[in-house]
């Protein structure tokens, strides 16, 4: 079995890679990037992704490429739509013309779902979706698509609603490297203090690993024409995963709160409910919060370390 997977050079990308690889897949690793490695491939280069799909004849498709980030969703819209939607859409229309069974996996984000006040405390798929923001919108549009193109034309597609992920290897920019991160640096010297904002809200955090099995599991077993949260079911307060990074520091961490780095949130609690995942594949989260945080404070000391 083959698996095509693009934007395999992100966070999520290689993680998945691995596991498809360790599941005895054979994988096809596709970039944006001129990498050694990889297979070039530009998503908007609707000749280019026919010419790939066609030459690797690949059994599954798991589309990472796109853009992934909510406050560049409003610096760049035009680029925002035209990769999650119009780059999809070149991938939907080379499987359709090549071979419409292949299984095709999009990935959307539990942004999509909005702001969600009391209901944040068990969302299901049948949630309503609420996006109220660019990069959200972009994700509900593909995932409208993907059902357009399962209905119409009979293709075989799922697609997902990621919750949080966490795990060694995410980049600044999110909450838990932001902390690990920023405790090493306190640790090393480099910085005086630890900066922090909101620390009341609860989110529902997936180590990545349990994630991209996840992802497998949809691909192997997963409904088409299905959609599908990756959560774990369990949440922790911001100020609870704080704590437990500082219990891991070798010294102790002045906090301080950082009035600019404050988000102000209409939905204190998000926690997913994965019951049609754990229904249609058997997938169930496996590791501990803790022991992710361990691995991801022992991630920033060693590249911190090297960056001295």
């Amino acid at each position: 079995m083959r698996v095509l997977i693009t934007g395999s050079e992100g966070f999520i990308g290689k993680y998945l890679s691995e596991e498809f690889e360790r599941s005895g897949y054979d994988v096809v690793r596709c970039s944006f990037f001129d990498e050694e490695g990889y297979i070039q491939l530009d998503i908007m280069n609707v000749k280019q992704v026919f010419d790939t799909i066609k030459m690797f004849a690949p059994d599954i498709i798991v589309n990472l490429a796109g853009q992934a980030n909510v406050g560049l969703s409003w610096e760049k819209p035009q680029i925002t739509m035209e990769l999650n939607i119009v780059g999809f859409i070149n991938i939907l229309e080379a499987v359709k013309k090549i071979n419409s069974s292949i299984r095709i996996i999009g990935m959307g984000s539990s942004d999509e779902y909005g702001v969600l006040r009391e209901k944040g405390v068990d969302v299901k798929e049948n949630t309503p979706i609420n996006p109220i923001n660019l990069y959200a919108v972009s994700k509900v549009a593909q995932e409208k698509v993907a059902l357009l193109y399962n209905k119409t034309f009979d293709m075989n597609i799922c697609m997902i609603r990621q919750f949080n992920l966490i795990g060694a290897g995410q980049a600044k920019g999110f909450m838990v490297p932001d902390f690990a991160s920023g405790i090493v640096e306190v640790e090393i010297g480099k910085k005086p203090n630890l900066l922090v904002g909101n620390l009341e809200s609860a989110r529902d955090f997936t180590y990545v690993k349990d994630a991209v099995k996840a992802i497998r599991l949809i691909a192997e077993k997963g409904h088409s024409g299905e959609i599908y949260n990756i959560c774990s079911g369990i949440t922790y307060k911001t100020q609870d995963i704080l704590d437990k990074l500082l219990s891991l520091s070798t010294k102790k961490i002045e906090v301080r709160k950082d009035s600019s780095k404050m988000r102000p949130s209409d939905t204190p609690v998000v926690c997913g409910n994965h019951d049609k995942l754990t229904a249609h594949t058997g997938w169930i989260p496996e590791t501990s919060v803790d022991d992710v945080l361990v691995e991801v404070i022992d991630y920033w000391r060693k590249q911190l370390a090297a960056n001295k």
